[in-house]
């Protein structure tokens, strides 16, 4: 006799399902082989978001001001640890605080500590999503173990994090970031930018953009695309603009983005940053690295600048 409940062999059980494009209409799914325990305590990757709403909770809060916003990061690095860490203490009015810092210490110990506390693995494999919300009123969570276990869940309805784990993780990340920071160099101090794009159909664009002392710049692109020909190309680069790229390079941490692990997604070209300083140091970060949503975009504002704009 055919067993009903039992589940598909890829352990995933459909707990609601719409139409699609249902206005409206939520699905959600749990998957089954997810553990409810985690046995490894080697992290490798802490990344949680939740808006929290204004959410009573029953348990007593931690110390300090109540948050309505939590998005926090933790990554290994080429050397240390990069953190991101974006709160609001009320998130009607978009006015969020936003950090990112590169740190010598790790705090994936105690992150890993904090995770077991507060239980997180008991909503592991558990996804939902609601099509028409006109904002995310939850969030996820994605943990990985060096083990290969992993703890994942997500709800744009409702906050996937209590007030007091939120407030815990943005404790903690706030700690470490007033660690010891690995030193990087001064932006200031920048003396060009190059951009790379190697395609999989044997295209490229290469673009460097030179930095001048009165705070212009030029920038030279090649490309070449389906035909054999090869384009050329240089343009000076107005003084607000070399501002405003190196304002994107602060703000979104581009010079600790070095050895930060990939995306895991396989991409059809390989594009890179290459920062030059005048001491001859070079940074170079890659644009299909695992990193939070908030900086993401860091790395395509200046590409956009040096590949199409000039």
């Amino acid at each position: 006799m055919c067993n009903q409940n039992k589940a598909p062999d890829d352990g995933i059980v459909i707990l609601q399902k719409t139409e699609p494009m249902m206005c409206g209409g939520t699905d959600a799914y749990q998957d089954t082989r997810a553990p409810k325990e985690i046995q490894s305590t080697d992290m490798i990757l802490f990344d949680a978001t939740t808006a929290l709403g204004g959410m009573i909770s029953l348990e007593p809060v931690e110390p300090g001001e109540p948050l309505d916003y939590v998005s926090a990061f933790a990554v290994p690095a080429k050397v240390g640890t990069f953190l991101y860490l974006e709160t609001a203490q009320d998130d009607r009015f978009g006015k969020r605080t936003v950090a990112w810092a590169l740190v010598k210490d790790s705090p994936f110990p105690a992150l890993a500590e904090l995770v077991r506390e507060c239980n997180l693995a008991r909503s592991n494999g558990h996804h939902s999503e609601t099509h028409g919300l006109p904002q995310n009123f939850g969030g996820s969570v994605r943990i990985r173990y060096a083990s290969g276990e992993e703890i994942s869940f997500s709800n744009n309805q409702c906050p996937v994090l209590s007030p007091k784990a939120a407030r815990r993780i943005a404790d903690l990340l706030t700690a470490a970031m007033a660690g010891e920071r690995v030193s990087l160099p001064d932006v200031a101090a920048l003396s060009a930018i190059r951009f790379a794009e190697e395609r999989a159909d044997g295209g490229f664009t290469h673009a460097t953009l030179t930095l001048l002392p009165d705070g212009t710049g030029t920038n030279t692109k090649t490309s070449r695309y389906e035909d054999p020909t090869v384009y050329e190309s240089e343009k000076p680069v107005d003084a607000e603009t070399v501002a405003a790229i190196k304002r994107t390079v602060e703000l979104c941490g581009l010079l600790a983005w070095e050895g930060v692990p990939d995306s895991g997604f396989a991409l059809a070209q390989n594009k890179t940053l290459t920062f030059v300083f005048a001491d001859g140091r070079e940074v170079t970060a890659q644009s299909d690295r695992q990193l939070p949503y908030g900086i993401q975009n860091g790395f395509f504002k200046i590409e956009l600048e040096m590949t199409t704009k000039h």
